[in-house]
């Protein structure tokens, strides 16, 4: 048999190429560098770059006074501000021994399933657009903005909330605000079809997404992968569910932990999508107890110089994007001794290194994508 190979040139020397894609403007996730090496058109081994948005946060913790560092903490990842805050306040909170009021533990429960709607939503129009699909955008936004509006009026923030507070919010709720909150929910939640629709019913989108970029479950619980994108691939974890905080432990009938056994873009995808259904489900849930309560206070009284005492502990919560975790030691001075930040974006962004590798540099983008990370998150 004569085997003949006709016009490769200089392709006959096998070199391997090394590929770096971004850093990018921050306008885009934010700025990751990729560094891939290539055989061809397949990605040989994949590098997450991180550190181009690094601001020391972790650092400026300890110059900060309690009350101080809820702004720090609210802008990590950009997207999921009301969150972040949680979990500070709730560290706090526990070295104090503090209760919070019931009615600011509805509250904070209706506001943070708010902010993962606003965060999927962001996700469920930008992914279709990096395959190619621009539609999808502006409908995310018209939502976003619908619930953007009642989460400005009850805090007078847009993106970085700044509501959270040591013992509660900042304040009540503006007068009729639970109508307009209602009113806002009802009409995103009958157009929420489009994305089932128009974006997972996408012959085109599902071809480029289905059994691409597949996540083992292993590879999960070696990195500490967490949120949609872990129960993607079948492990099936939720804080909410399985270590209850705030008003979870009253909502057991409502929320749904939602999973996928595939693992693959188009899983992920799917997940985050049902996760913003039922976080809408849970927001009505949350507006009707707390049509419910009677009025009291949102909030604790709390000394002019607050002070933790000396010790440590560690409050997490199921954040948007997954695990978010603050391990906080004090001295019993003004000003954490130590404020250890554990971003979901961190560990979920590391699992590329397994992931990429054997991929097509076509896949990339896809898989990439559906990572849903902010990278703000990832460089703290």
């Amino acid at each position: 048999m004569t085997e003949t190979t006709v016009g490769i040139g200089g392709a006959a020397e096998s070199t391997d190429m090394v590929l770096n894609i971004g850093p990018q403007h921050p306008s885009t996730h934010g700025v990751l560098r990729l560094r891939l090496v290539l055989d061809g058109e397949r990605i040989i081994s994949a590098e997450p770059v991180v550190g181009y948005m690094h601001r020391g946060a972790e650092k400026l913790f300890e110059a900060r006074d309690y009350r101080q560092i809820i702004m720090l903490a609210n802008r990590h990842d950009w997207l999921s501000a009301f969150s972040n805050e949680l979990g500070v306040v709730m560290s706090v909170e526990r070295m104090l021994g503090m209760e919070v009021p019931e009615r600011a533990v509805w509250l904070r429960t209706l506001l943070a399933e708010l902010n993962r709607v606003l965060n999927h939503l962001m996700f469920l129009g930008s992914y279709p657009l990096e395959l190619g699909g621009i539609t999808p955008i502006f409908h995310a936004f018209r939502e976003r903005e619908e619930l953007q509006a009642v989460m400005e009026e009850v805090s007078g923030g847009r993106m970085h909330y700044m509501f959270n507070r040591v013992g509660g919010l900042k304040e009540d709720l503006p007068l009729g605000w639970l109508g307009r909150a209602r009113a806002a929910i009802a009409d995103v939640s009958t157009r929420m079809h489009v994305y089932d629709d128009l974006v997972r019913g996408n012959e085109i989108f599902r071809g480029r997404t289905r059994g691409v970029g597949v996540l083992s479950a292993e590879t999960v619980h070696a990195y500490g992968v967490s949120g949609p994108i872990a129960r993607a691939s079948g492990v099936d974890f939720d804080l909410r569910r399985d270590e209850p905080y705030l008003a979870y432990g009253e909502l057991q009938d409502v929320l749904k932990v939602v999973t996928r056994q595939e693992g693959d873009c188009l899983a992920r995808f799917e997940c985050l999508l049902e996760q913003t259904h039922n976080a809408l489900e849970l927001a009505v849930a949350c507006l009707d107890r707390l049509e419910q309560l009677p009025p009291g206070p949102v909030n604790q009284r709390l000394p002019k110089v607050l002070k933790a005492p000396e010790g440590h502990t560690y409050a997490w919560t199921e954040n948007p994007l997954g695990i978010n975790g603050y391990y906080l030691v004090s001295k019993g001075e003004k000003t954490p001794y130590r404020l250890k930040l554990r971003s979901a974006s961190y560990n979920n962004i590391q699992a590329l290194v397994e992931l990429l590798p054997g991929t097509l540099v076509a896949d990339m983008v896809a898989i990439l994508g559906s990572f849903f990370f902010v990278v703000g998150d990832i460089d703290k």
